[in-house]
């Protein structure tokens, strides 16, 4: 009987030692800012492919560089992938830009009905000094039939405000840079 009262007082108390653990990470997710408008054309159709990123901005963590480091956030995360979350933006702007319901990420097309293909390599997208964020590479349209298309070199630079949080400025300001990159891609595709 006493082994059954120290059994039952051991796994009584063993879970309460195991009690949940409070998740106080932020998911931040990018979003596009140009104007929402209906969509009715057809054309453009663009599949924005995934953003080639380079490694230390593949991951779940926000990226911050620090006395020339580079360090992971393990408090501020992305609520997904940071290349799906670019193309899902890049699609989105660019679809209320042009005002075509035919610009989508890649893998939301069933099947081949698109004309071109946007393929985006990213070799920066973080702060460069303490209050602005840079993202450049290189991007280009690439059509399903034809020739291959030429690169184009970008290199947007944009003030942000440093938020409380520390973070949400930031992301704000990322947001604003693919806002400005989907613009400079309507300018020169002259959609």
């Amino acid at each position: 009987m006493s082994l059954r009262i120290v059994t039952l007082t051991f796994f009584l108390g063993g879970c309460s030692m195991f009690q949940p653990v409070k998740d106080s990470a932020v998911r931040h997710l990018l979003e596009p800012l140009a104007p929402l408008r209906t969509l009715t054309a057809s054309t453009p159709a663009i599949a924005v492919n995934r953003a080639a990123l380079p490694g230390y901005l593949d991951g779940q963590a926000l990226v911050i560089r620090r006395d020339g480091a580079l360090v992971a956030s393990n408090h501020e995360l992305w609520a997904e992938p940071l290349d799906a979350g670019i193309s899902r933006v890049m699609a989105e702007n660019l679809s209320r830009l042009t005002g075509s319901m035919k610009i989508q990420p890649v893998e939301n097309f069933s099947h081949l009905d698109y004309t071109g293909l946007l393929e985006l390599r990213i070799s920066r997208f973080d702060p460069d000094l303490p209050n602005r964020i840079l993202l450049q590479g290189n991007w280009k349209l690439q059509p399903v039939t034809g020739k291959q298309a030429r690169d184009h070199f970008f290199h947007i630079t944009l003030p942000f405000k440093q938020a409380p949080d520390g973070v949400g400025g930031r992301v704000v300001a990322m947001n604003q840079a693919l806002e400005k990159l989907a613009r400079e891609i309507v300018a020169k595709e002259k959609f």
